[in-house]
């Protein structure tokens, strides 16, 4: 009797919830990342999301960009979210490395234009290796450079920037003017605080 009692009390929860389908922010076209269920709309602020750039864009090419995007409100039956970060996977950034050259990583902490503080983790790859000072003079203009970014620009325009690799171009002539680099990716970043409420 008590199993019974049970299953039942599951199945009345089940039917008690809604699905509801979830978009990306505007910055990726709204585009539809998946579906979650549940029985308060309320409960899914802040649930994290998970979806490729190749998914997003319908480009198999970039199904290395794994994306994380956390609810921020919803409207009817629609979830709609915020970008709260990205990585790179394991198996493209072992594809970059190269033997007999050097990886360069740099890890900045900014704030953007309109107040977003963040975490990025650039790294760049050289054509050959570099010693010590060569290092250490391309990761200063690096971070330079992007903590430089942060403050010139909203988030919405940095998030473009890293994950489509606008920034990652960029960063190219400061290193380059080092020493020979062969490529430069923004591997990781995440959202530490959101821009305080007016």
């Amino acid at each position: 009797m008590a199993k019974k009692k049970q299953a039942g009390r599951r199945l009345e929860g089940w039917k008690a919830k809604t699905w509801f389908k979830v978009h990306a922010p505007e910055t990726f076209s709204a585009a539809y990342i998946g579906d979650t269920i549940s029985a308060d709309p309320e409960n899914m602020i802040g649930r994290v999301m998970n979806a490729t750039l190749g998914e997003i864009n319908n480009d198999y090419g970039k199904q290395h960009v794994k994306m994380k995007f956390r609810i921020d409100h919803v409207a009817g039956d629609a979830a709609y979210t915020e970008f709260v970060g990205h990585e790179l996977t394991k198996d493209y950034l072992r594809s970059l490395v190269k033997r007999r050259s050097s990886r360069i990583d740099s890890h900045v902490i900014g704030t953007t234009k309109d107040g977003f503080r963040v975490h990025l983790t650039v790294t760049c790859y050289t054509l050959m290796a570099a010693d010590s000072s060569q290092i250490h003079e391309i990761r200063k203009r690096v971070s330079a450079r992007v903590a430089a970014f942060l403050a010139e620009n909203e988030w919405r325009t940095v998030t473009e920037s890293m994950v489509t690799g606008t920034l990652a171009k960029e960063l190219m002539t400061d290193a380059k003017a080092v020493f020979p680099v062969r490529r430069i990716e923004v591997i990781k970043s995440k959202l530490i605080a959101r821009a305080p409420a007016i």
